[in-house]
């Protein structure tokens, strides 16, 4: 397996688009058999995600910090487990169950986050959006990898936020200067590395932006500051360009079963295909920035994390 550039990032002609929602692309896709993991998989995306998958036939599994909450949100939907993706000894635990389980998974969609919330420390003292979004992930997809089939696929959910920032080498933390939507960039240009990274270790991986949508990941920001932001039409409904939730995490089912991508990895997927460079700042037109897939960054980025979960 090759790492990514942006030279490499070409549409391929999926058949899909924008419009199309996460049952269309699995259509005539059976995932009897297969288990794969949906972390978030009890909220927005994640939840149209675990409720695609579970229809296609695969057997979801849902790591979730509020377990009743989670439970009772996926009902029979999904096997809910215990984890927090901002301690790092319930990951190792929850990892632990999985491979003590001896459960095999096919699919891991690493799609729980947060955004824009306020100054929060975890951990050691790591930024919360970098710590959840990103470090959490790493350690448990690293300490799952005993538990991956041969031909796994990892999807990390990125976002068109990562035009903002390329990672802060020198204070990824935010030790200074806290800026919310910055930290939040930072995290997202990070799971997009992490999966040109972790591709060209030999695990098959893409990053995907899943589009605008509204779900409760913006529960850190005001509603005025959503109507502010252009988030909302003159009807009070949400702007021309944002995605429904079902249209939302068809980019993740489609990066975790298409037979096209077969043989293609590190890449950052939109609207159920490849992604273009970005040619503009527009972040509703999306596009990846060549900082979000840069080798030697990713390559770095992940010396950094492993440095600091103890983990990769």
């Amino acid at each position: 397996m090759t790492a990514n550039t942006t030279g490499e990032q070409r549409r391929i002609g999926s058949g899909f688009g924008a419009h199309s929602t996460a049952a269309e692309v699995l259509d005539g896709i059976d995932l009897t058999g297969k288990t794969t993991l949906v972390t978030g998989g009890y909220s927005g995306l994640g939840l149209e995600t675990a409720r695609a998958l579970t229809a296609a036939g695969a057997r979801v599994l849902v790591p979730a910090r509020r377990v009743a909450v989670a439970q009772e949100s996926v009902g029979d939907l999904a096997d809910v487990r215990e984890l927090d993706l901002a301690d790092l000894a319930s990951v190792r635990a929850f990892a632990d169950r999985v491979l003590d389980d001896g459960t095999a998974l096919d699919i891991v969609i690493a799609g729980a986050g947060i955004m824009a919330c306020p100054e929060t420390r975890v951990g050691p003292g790591w930024e919360a959006q970098f710590a959840v979004n990103h470090l959490g992930h790493f350690a448990l997809v690293n300490r799952l990898r005993p538990a991956l089939t041969a031909n796994a696929r990892v999807v990390s959910v990125a976002s068109s936020g990562h035009f903002l920032s390329g990672i802060r080498w020198t204070d990824p933390q935010f030790r200074t200067g806290y800026d919310r939507w910055l930290a939040y960039a930072q995290s997202k240009t990070a799971n997009a590395l992490f999966a040109v990274r972790l591709d060209a270790l030999g695990v098959r991986s893409f990053a995907v932006h899943p589009g605008s949508i509204l779900t409760p990941l913006q529960r850190h920001v005001p509603r005025e500051e959503q109507i502010a932001q252009g988030w909302f039409g003159p009807d009070g409904g949400p702007a021309p360009g944002f995605k429904t939730p079902e249209q939302g995490a068809a980019t993740a089912v489609w990066a975790a079963t298409s037979p096209l991508l077969d043989g293609i990895g590190g890449r950052y997927c939109q609207d159920c295909d490849l992604a273009e460079p970005a040619t503009t700042d527009d972040m509703l037109v999306g596009g990846v920035k060549p900082w979000a897939v840069d080798p030697a960054d990713a390559a770095r980025l992940w010396d950094l994390s492993a440095e600091l979960t103890g983990v990769g």
